[in-house]
């Protein structure tokens, strides 16, 4: 969430900005600056009638110290007016306090400066490439017709169990994905990241904290006898951890990383480009989440950047970063950057992470702040990645490595899987 007086104090830059994620944001800023005007004058003339009432208060035991009862109750006449008129006062400023809230709700992150400008993924900023793309054999297949040979997930059983989008791992297939999540945990604690093992389900107010509420709500799964959501990211129930929490200058950075499975109803996906692995409604994925010194998190964001990428280089899977443009950056993002995997069999890039800086956007609705060396509460700046997402990495290795005799597991992998080769 924008903090209300960089609003206050910028509104040109800030319509300028969100100009860059094609919003006319000119109306909503409006309304959000005459809301918090209103909201102050209420609050201005709350206080003053609390201090006059107080003041009478204290008038009133003066004068029934001095036995002068008459004037004390003529006192007590007006601080009973002044009560009910600073109820009514009260009630009025948590009303505008609660509508200023939503209303800002609906205005995204500032992208960065170097955010491209554009308007779909195609205007997106390819930034660096490596990997070489490999010949495949005569008769090479999508991985959704491998899966199939080798018998190794099962997309009919899933729907069978649950529906569309629920595949069912089986054999080597599952000890892949498993190898694949422990390969990539061990890298991130390598890196310096703690790991944490967190809910699957998380209430209303985590769900707000990091932007997911209101913004899309369509895409979770809710429950609504306990009113909670099932998890659509790591990042939301890791980076809820400092909901609420002031912490010591010294105490940053903060790393940590966690695997959970994740759950997006992906409303309106059809087609093509969303078969077998392409999209999911359940998949795995480890997560990396920094909280950072605002001084800091660009340089944090390249670091995570880096070390995406020496999984990648690991993997030997041709791969791409893309700088996203402000019309195709998440919501809560001021920098957003996407890592894809080449489907050689597909003969189309697959995303399979988004490293991106949030800024103080998300600690702002955490109320997530640091002790700076002065003893002032500053809000900190979070920041997240996939490391990586699962099944378009699995895509990517079961396409790429195929042979005429099978498909052959990445030397990385190897001693995570206890086979060299699915046959």
């Amino acid at each position: 969430m924008l903090q209300i007086t960089f609003i206050r104090e910028n509104q040109e830059k800030v319509i300028n900005a969100l100009a860059k994620r094609n919003m006319d944001a000119k109306q909503v800023v409006d309304e959000v600056v005459q809301l918090d005007e209103k909201r102050r004058a209420t609050q201005v003339e709350l206080d003053n009638v609390l201090s006059e009432s107080n003041k009478l208060s204290k008038d009133i035991g003066d004068l029934m110290k001095a036995g002068e009862k008459s004037k004390a109750a003529i006192l007590k006449e007006k601080t009973v007016l002044l009560k009910g008129k600073s109820k009514v006062l009260a009630e009025s400023a948590l009303v505008l306090a609660n509508e200023l809230t939503e209303k800002l709700y609906t205005l995204p992150n500032l992208p960065a400066d170097i955010v491209p400008v554009g308007k779909t993924p195609e205007d997106n900023l390819n930034v660096f490439e490596e990997g070489e793309i490999p010949v495949l054999h005569e008769g090479a297949q999508p991985h959704w017709e491998l899966v199939k040979k080798y018998d190794i997930i099962d997309f009919e059983l899933g729907v069978k169990i649950t529906g569309a989008g629920f595949p069912v791992y089986k054999g080597k297939g599952a000890r892949l994905q498993r190898a694949l999540i422990n390969y990539f945990l061990d890298k991130n604690t390598e890196a310096g990241y703690k790991e944490m093992q967190v809910p699957h389900l998380v209430n209303e107010a985590s769900a707000y904290g990091t932007g997911q509420l209101p913004d899309k709500e369509g895409q979770m799964y809710h429950d609504a006898t306990d009113d909670l959501y099932l998890i659509p990211t790591a990042e939301v129930p890791v980076t809820n951890i400092f909901r609420d929490v002031i912490l010591s200058e010294n105490e940053l950075p903060v790393k940590y990383t966690g695997y959970t499975p994740c759950f997006r109803r992906e409303a309106g996906s059809y087609g093509a480009h969303v078969r077998g692995l392409n999209r999911l409604h359940q998949f795995d994925k480890v997560e990396i989440v920094r909280v950072e010194h605002p001084d800091n998190s660009y340089a944090a964001l390249d670091e995570m950047v880096e070390h995406v990428k020496s999984i990648l280089q690991e993997l030997k899977l041709p791969y791409r970063i893309l700088r996203l443009c402000g019309g195709d950056m998440g919501f809560t993002s001021a920098l957003t950057y996407d890592f894809e995997v080449y489907s050689t069999a597909q003969e189309r890039w697959l995303e399979i992470s988004s490293v991106s800086n949030f800024e103080t956007f998300q600690a702002n609705r955490l109320k997530l702040r640091f002790k700076d060396k002065d003893g002032k509460n500053q809000l900190a700046h979070t920041l997240n990645g996939s490391s990586l997402a699962l099944p378009r990495v699995l895509a990517g290795i079961l396409e790429n490595y195929q042979t005429p005799e099978g498909i052959v597991i990445p030397e990385v992998l190897r001693s995570y899987c206890g086979f060299d080769i699915i046959d």
